[in-house]
C-alpha cells in the first residue's frame, strides 16, 4: 500500500510552459524609469527653470515647441513611457491586493481602457496640433 504523497522535490504543479511576461515587465519598469528620469527632468528644466520659467508658457510657446518634430517625439515618448510605466505599476498593485478574480478582472479592464483612451487622446493632440491656428 502506497500513500499518495509526492516526493519532497516534486514540483507543486504539473509542468506548465511559462512565459517571461513578468520578467519583461520587471525589466521594462527599470528601463522606462531611467528613461523617464531623463525625459521628465529635462522637461522640468526647460519648462520651469530656463528662460523665465513658467511665466513664458502660453499658446505661442507650445506652438513653437510642437512645430519641431524633436519636441513632438520628446513629449510623445514621455506620454507613452509614463502611461505604460504607471499602468504596469497599477496592474501589479491590482494583482497583489484584489482578492477576488472578478474584482481583479474588472479593475484591470478599467485600467486598460483608461490607458488606451489617454494614450490615444494624447497622441492625437500631439500629432494634430496646429501651431498656425489663432490663439
Amino acid at each position: 500500500m502506497t500513500l499518495g504523497l509526492d516526493s519532497p522535490r516534486a514540483p507543486l504543479r504539473p509542468s506548465v510552459r511559462r512565459s517571461n511576461w513578468e520578467l519583461a515587465s520587471w525589466v521594462f519598469m527599470r528601463v522606462s524609469g531611467v528613461a523617464l528620469l531623463v525625459l521628465v527632468l529635462g522637461h522640468l528644466l526647460i519648462m520651469n527653470i530656463l528662460d523665465g520659467g513658467v511665466h513664458r508658457i502660453n499658446w505661442g510657446f507650445v506652438a513653437g515647441r510642437w512645430s519641431s518634430p524633436f519636441w513632438q517625439f520628446w513629449d510623445l515618448a514621455m506620454l507613452w513611457l509614463a502611461e505604460i510605466h504607471g499602468g504596469n505599476g497599477l496592474r501589479t498593485i491590482i494583482n497583489d491586493y484584489a482578492r477576488k478574480d472578478a474584482t481583479r478582472f474588472w479593475l484591470k479592464v478599467l485600467l486598460y481602457v483608461s490607458m488606451v483612451l489617454i494614450l490615444a487622446l494624447g497622441t492625437f493632440v500631439i500629432f494634430t496640433f496646429d501651431p498656425n491656428m489663432d490663439a
